[in-house]
């Protein structure tokens, strides 16, 4: 067995790691841009980022634009006028304001605090832990005495070097056997094109990021491989940015016309359709969007059904899978502490069996005490007609019924209603973990009242992209410019509408850089600019936790209680959320806050 990789600590669910709160200027400080070298507003982006850096809360480019009459109101704002209560409030570098503008801050200012030497205070800079547990709903594992799992991207993890693998051996099919041109054999995988959670309008031949109400976030749709400008993508929606429920993706992510790709194994499913279109439209080829959507599919599937990627895994098991002592562990724990432990997987018992004795051992089966291969989830949850059949040491079927699930057996197929009378194991003692949203994890939680909990390899990128000083910057700043936009809208003016145009366009700048942080072409999965991701609506749904690997569960004790933090409505917070949203970081409130949040 190999030797464990330690794992980081954690003091609690939401323990972050520490940070300097000394924000001061790299000696290279620069923007991230999107890999097509888009230019958005660099010098002035800059410009502001140095500014930022220096405390100053509004970029002089902008501020030089202010007229008399704009400038005070701001300076109003800035003074906290209009705002509830008495609070002290502090704007970065207030006097240098006033002197950019050329007016003066009405009123004494003696009550302003001095310049600070960083934005951003230690509570808000303080830095996510890639290996916490994220709770969407309250759970205490003390009241867990069942713990299931999915088997792949849940228990064994995966490389990135299987995408390129997929794509090519499903490419070659579609060009062996489906007769496709030649020439798409030039395309090659690109591992930074695509992310989970992203539409597919197969009329339209249309790519795109949507958000949890149903709006397509601009910007994000590509028809092949090109951008597909915002005007265009309104048009073919019928002048809205809004997507139909009736064609949106039904409850597993398969709508009449639009599909939800929510699973690892499709990004490289996504990134050959594009490839494919692209081919067609750069060669003026005619073709039906559905039967290169289903060509495509139907070639992605063969490379599962055919057995090739087992075959690439099992001949390689060091290259393709990753913390294997790691899983081994986390069963190893729950074992010893009497937990009872089940798998149920769509994957063949053959290819399990070769993995699981890779990370665990030759006994792997005892540490279990059901195991179910291909189960053909999601149906397993919901059709209640197929019997379960049990499977020998070479995995040949037997006839006989199956009145009990023994330990240490394998068993093909099955319901969950047959597995739920055999084991009378139900509602939150049990706690089931997938990667797949709606395979793995809806009916689970909405049918049937398991606890939940979604494996997001993503998570743990994201949250180191979150913990830069750019995206901290970036978003404080778009913040601060969103509040100001917010009260100097009722000003209708020829110099309030020059500064309110110039502060719309640089937040649109922010937000076009700030999702290249993630993705040049969709940003993260989890958001669309400000509004959460469809996909970050599903998750929030169907799992009561969110991890980046099962391993994370070794930070925690095994009676541990997870709280998800609360997060304010739009109507419950206006005190300090008003100050996030304008820049004013620094207030006695907020500070009071902060052990709370």
């Amino acid at each position: 067995m190999k030797p464990k990789r330690p794992c980081p600590s954690l003091l609690s669910p939401t323990a972050r790691l520490p940070c300097n709160p000394s924000l001061a200027p790299p000696p290279q400080w620069s923007t991230v841009e999107p890999e097509e070298g888009k230019e958005l507003g660099a010098e002035l982006r800059t410009q502001n980022l140095g500014r930022l850096h220096q405390g100053h809360a509004l970029s002089s480019a902008l501020l030089s634009t202010c007229g008399a009459r704009a400038s005070r109101r701001v300076a109003a704002l800035v003074e906290g006028q209009g705002l509830q209560g008495k609070r002290l409030l502090y704007v970065p570098n207030v006097q240098q304001y006033t002197q950019l503008s050329g007016v003066g801050v009405s009123g004494p200012a003696s009550h302003l605090a001095p310049p600070p030497v960083d934005l951003l205070p230690p509570e808000v800079c303080s830095l996510l832990n890639p290996a916490a547990i994220y709770a969407n709903n309250e759970i205490s594992l003390r009241d867990v005495e069942v713990y299931g799992f999915d088997y792949d991207y849940t228990l064994a993890q995966y490389s990135d070097t299987l995408h390129p693998e997929i794509f090519n051996a499903a490419r070659d099919i579609l060009v062996e056997h489906y007769k496709y041109p030649e020439g798409i054999r030039k395309y090659e995988y690109n591992p930074s094109f695509a992310i989970r959670g992203l539409h597919y309008d197969i009329q339209k031949s249309l790519l795109m990021k949507i958000d949890a109400f149903h709006y397509v976030q601009l910007g994000t749709a590509y028809r092949g491989l090109q951008p597909v400008p915002d005007e265009e993508v309104i048009e073919l929606y019928g002048g809205t940015q809004h997507i139909p429920l009736y064609q949106m993706s039904g409850f597993y992510g398969k709508g009449p016309s639009i599909k939800q790709f929510m699973d690892i194994f499709s990004l490289p499913e996504m990134a050959l359709l594009s490839c494919v279109v692209d081919h067609f439209l750069g060669h003026g080829l005619e073709f039906d969007q559905a039967h290169l959507y289903k060509d495509v599919t139907d070639a992605i599937r063969d490379v599962h059904v055919k057995g090739l990627m087992y075959q690439w895994i099992e001949r390689d098991m060091e290259k393709y899978i990753l913390r294997g002592d790691e899983t081994f562990a986390v069963l190893s724990r729950l074992v010893a502490h009497g937990k009872q432990l089940f798998l149920i997987t769509n994957s063949p018992f053959s290819f399990v069996d070769k993995g699981m004795r890779h990370m665990v051992g030759p006994d792997w089966r005892q540490l279990f005490d059901v195991v179910i291969v291909q189960a053909d989830k999601p149906s397993f949850f919901t059709d209640r007609r197929k019997p379960f059949r049990k499977l020998d040491e070479k995995g040949s079927l037997h006839w006989d019924r199956i009145t009990r699930l023994e330990k240490g057996k394998i068993y093909r197929q099955g319901n969950l209603f047959d597995f739920l009378r055999l084991t009378e194991w139900r509602g939150p003692r049990v706690l089931y973990f997938g990667d797949h949203l709606y395979s793995d994890l809806a009916d689970l939680m909405l049918r049937h009242g398991w606890r939940t909990g979604a494996i997001i390899p993503e998570l743990e990128r994201e949250i180191r992209i979150i913990n830069t000083e750019q995206y901290m910057h970036s978003l404080t700043w778009q913040q601060a410019l969103t509040g100001l936009l917010e009260r100097m809208q009722t000003y209708q003016d020829a110099e309030s509408r020059q500064v309110l145009a110039a502060w719309m366009k640089e937040r649109q700048e922010l937000r076009c850089v700030t999702k290249a942080l993630f993705n040049a072409q969709f940003g993260s999965i989890f958001r669309t600019f400000h509004n959460p991701t469809y996909f970050s609506r599903r998750l929030v749904r169907f799992s009561d936790l969110y991890m980046a690997s099962l391993s994370c569960l070794l930070n925690y004790r095994v009676d541990f209680t997870f709280y998800p933090r609360r997060t304010p409505l739009q109507h419950e917070a206006p005190l300090w959320m008003d100050q996030l949203c304008t820049g004013c970081m620094k207030t006695p409130f907020l500070s009071d806050m902060a052990h709370i949040r």
